[in-house]
């Protein structure tokens, strides 16, 4: 028993000597939900890449970056069916992002969505040509929010139409 005190004491005295910096029980719910956006982050990142290389796209999209400052992405296809939403569209909508695939994005307009907005974006989308708009959108439970979209067209190696990808956050 004389060499479990000795062994207690060295333990308290190595112990009381470390700088540590202890978390409170409270705090292991952020990091949880932390490491749970990263882990859907690299997923959404996974999906981004292979569809890049299955579809033969040229582009230097910054996907990572994006994703990481939270933004929302959106890929449909030529004919405009949504084939990819990140998973940050739940917090912006309320949709999770399965429940938005092979949907159009005119799921997210109603009533206060400006006639004139969405004309000028599907001119740009009938064109081939980048945007940039901020449109009145619907969340699932009705609520309207300003929505700021960066849309391009994505072209394969080819030069054809392959998909258009959307760049999206509340304005």
């Amino acid at each position: 028993m004389v060499g479990l005190k000795e062994y207690e004491k060295a333990q308290s005295d190595y112990s009381s000597n470390l700088t540590l910096n202890r978390m409170p029980l409270a705090s292991w719910d952020f990091y949880g939900a932390f490491l749970q956006d990263l882990n859907s982050n690299f997923l959404d990142l996974k999906q981004l890449k292979a569809l890049t290389i299955n579809n033969n796209w040229i582009s230097d999209f910054d996907f990572e970056t994006e994703l990481q400052d939270e933004n929302v992405i959106v890929v449909t296809d030529s004919t405009l069916k949504i084939v990819f939403a990140s998973h940050t569209i739940l917090k912006m909508t309320g949709y999770q992002s399965q429940e938005v695939i092979g949907e159009s994005p005119k799921l997210f307009q109603g009533k206060a969505t400006s006639r004139k907005t969405s004309a000028e974006i599907r001119m740009a989308i009938e064109n081939q040509e980048p945007f940039e708009k901020t449109v009145v959108n619907y969340r699932k439970s009705g609520e309207t929010y300003d929505c700021h979209i960066k849309g391009f067209p994505i072209f394969n190696k080819k030069g054809k139409l392959s998909h258009f990808i959307a760049f999206e956050k509340v304005a």
